[in-house]
């Protein structure tokens, strides 16, 4: 049982049942394992929780208003800040990959570097009051009914869409006041009054000049996603803003377990700000019944969250296993990752595998017993005589899955990741690919790399040479590109060739 610390009032027991499956949910996301999860969303639910007291206290004390988030994205930002100290103090390997990448980026500075460069939607968020705020994150990321939000709160359920609609435009108005505020060059300066311009009508139509500011400049295309209230991007624009890394696959889990009626907490409960006033003292609910019913829920959202579901939709992305799901929310835009020393590892001869040489098609393998065209034609496996086989002849099924991501592009050079899934246990791997338009990897962390031509080969550090059946691990790197930047194929693990995940 997690030892999460002892309610102090009616608000803090509500806070245990309405917002400790959303902490577990965002937790699953950044680690490795459910064991990690667990561990991972208790120390940050802890964290959390003495800090949303200091900062009740300190207003108190001083009769002064101290900007802070709502309760739930509070917590969502301790599991982030969490999550940095595991990577800072030799924990890292619990992680997510991609979130470790994203740790040791530009964009995770932002989030910790001075409060004029944070995200326009992180401080327009704080700017509100934190009733407003919580209504607003609620409704939108949280994506719970109107109805139950007003409950939740104790609005006015007929007046509730009136007031979140007051709500999004103060939103609106705060994010436009915080891009102005932000240090900014000229040109960025130049576009500010057009781009709150285009933003406020439905109808308008961005200018082409507009448009290529906003797809080279970070800062001016995270305001524009705040700005603009209508067509369904405010809850992307909060999620991203506010979380940062795994935005968008929190967004998409909430929203599931919303549709699913398993969202977790008491929409009759006080307000999960802590700021509902209780006319009459209810009894106190025991602490270990409380966490059973707050892990006993959550473990039911998490369960609907990761159930496939046919169809897409505009607002997310798949569940975890999906590439998207691990992608660094933020806007592309220049960041590389700090400079850290990587242990080399030695090179250890890979398996003997008869598998077939992978031309680079990103099609699903031939099925069993279909004749192989000439230019698919398998190379001889070790041992034979080294004839040719016949074109009667099946492949052997991959025993690996690469997903290659994209995860920052400029002018000429581009940060991507490379996560591969053995179906086997390993002892150590060595991921080869091949790029079709000349690009050049230029650092790698998480292994050591070498390249001949348009061939590329990884080897494992000494930290991360063992990787279980069914487990995944993954290197990232910097590269230079110049006529072209498409994703590499003919990937292969230990000389076995892999499948690519699309």
């Amino acid at each position: 049982m997690p030892d999460l610390p002892t309610p102090q009032n009616a608000a803090e027991a509500a806070l245990f049942s309405e917002c400790w499956d959303a902490v577990l949910s965002y937790a699953d996301l950044c680690t490795s394992g459910s064991a990690a999860a667990t561990q991972l969303a208790t120390e940050a639910f802890t964290h959390g929780v003495h800090e949303a007291r200091s900062a009740t206290a300190r207003t108190k004390n001083t009769g002064r208003r101290n900007p802070q988030l709502p309760r739930i994205p509070l917590l969502l930002n301790s599991v982030r800040t969490t999550a940095a100290a595991w990577e800072a103090h030799g924990q890292g390997h619990r992680l997510d990959p991609d979130l470790r990448l994203w740790l040791n980026s530009e964009k995770a500075a932002r989030y910790t570097g001075p409060p004029l460069h944070r995200p326009v939607a992180l401080r327009g968020l704080k700017d509100l009051q934190e009733p407003d705020a919580a209504l607003l994150w609620l409704v939108e990321v949280e994506a719970l009914p109107l109805p139950a939000v007003a409950r939740r709160l104790a609005l006015d359920p007929v007046a509730a869409a009136e007031e979140l609609g007051q709500v999004r435009t103060l939103f609106r108005d705060r994010c436009h006041r915080n891009h102005l505020d932000t240090p900014m060059d000229a040109d960025c300066r130049s576009y500010a009054r057009l781009l709150d311009a285009v933003t406020r009508s439905p109808g308008a139509e961005t200018p082409e000049d507009l448009s290529r500011h906003l797809a080279r400049c970070v800062e001016c295309a995270e305001a524009a996603a705040c700005l603009r209230l209508h067509g369904g991007g405010l809850p992307a624009a909060l999620a991203g803003g506010v979380i940062g890394w795994g935005g968008l696959a929190y967004l998409e889990r909430r929203r599931r377990a919303a549709e699913a009626g398993l969202a977790g907490g008491r929409t009759d409960a006080a307000a999960d700000t802590g700021l509902a006033e209780i006319e009459e003292a209810a009894p106190r609910i025991g602490r270990t019944g409380l966490l059973v019913a707050a892990v006993i829920v959550s473990g039911l959202a998490l369960t609907v969250s990761l159930m496939p579901f046919d169809g897409g939709d505009d607002r997310g992305v798949s569940a975890r296993g999906d590439a998207a799901d691990r992608r660094p929310v933020a806007d592309p835009g220049v960041s590389s990752p700090a400079a850290t020393t990587r242990a080399e590892g030695s090179l250890v001869s890979p398996d003997p595998v008869e598998t077939g040489v992978d031309t680079g098609s990103k099609s699903d393998p031939e099925p069993q017993g279909t004749p192989s065209s000439p230019a698919r034609a398998t190379s001889a496996t070790p041992g034979s005589t080294g004839s040719t086989k016949s074109s009667g002849s099946t492949k052997a099924p991959a025993s690996c899955e690469v997903k290659y991501a994209v995860v920052d592009q400029w002018t000429d050079g581009f940060q991507a990741s490379v996560t591969v899934t053995s179906a086997k246990a390993l002892d150590s791997w060595q991921i080869g690919w091949a790029f079709d338009d000349g690009q050049r990897v230029t650092q790698m962390w998480d292994g050591t790399v070498a390249q001949d031509g348009s061939r590329v080969t990884a080897t494992a550090a000494d930290y991360n040479r063992s990787v279980a059946a069914g487990g995944s691990f993954a290197v990232g790197f910097l590269g230079t590109w110049h006529d072209g930047n498409t994703s590499p194929d003919a990937f292969t693990l230990n000389g076995g060739r892999c499948t690519t995940a699309h």
